[in-house]
């Protein structure tokens, strides 16, 4: 009997998770969408220290530009969600009326 192939089992988990992931971003109410926001951008940075790590560790030239180019990737990730993120928080302040300014 022959042993599966890693490869296999890598996509079959990513296909999971591709699959989990849609389901329970798609099922949250709106008014969990900027908290949901916080906390993946919380995740991605955990992925910027892994990839840092991963990085630090290869021996390979390819392997390591393709970690620095991971590394940058998630840093862009994390400083466009947090961007997004205020901005979604911005639309939830009460506005000023054009009387009540001073």
């Amino acid at each position: 009997m022959e042993a599966v192939n890693p490869t296999l089992i890598n996509v079959i988990i990513f296909v999971l998770a591709v699959y989990v992931g849609f389901h329970v971003v798609w099922n949250v109410t709106p008014a969990l969408h900027t908290p949901l926001m916080a906390v993946t951008n919380a995740i991605s940075a955990i992925v910027i220290v892994g990839a840092m790590l991963a990085t630090g560790l290869t021996d390979g030239g390819l392997a390591q530009s393709m970690g620095v180019v991971a590394v940058a990737l998630a840093a862009v990730n994390v400083f466009g969600g947090f961007l997004v993120t205020q901005r979604m928080l911005e639309m939830f302040k009460k506005k000023e009326r054009k009387g009540d300014q001073a």
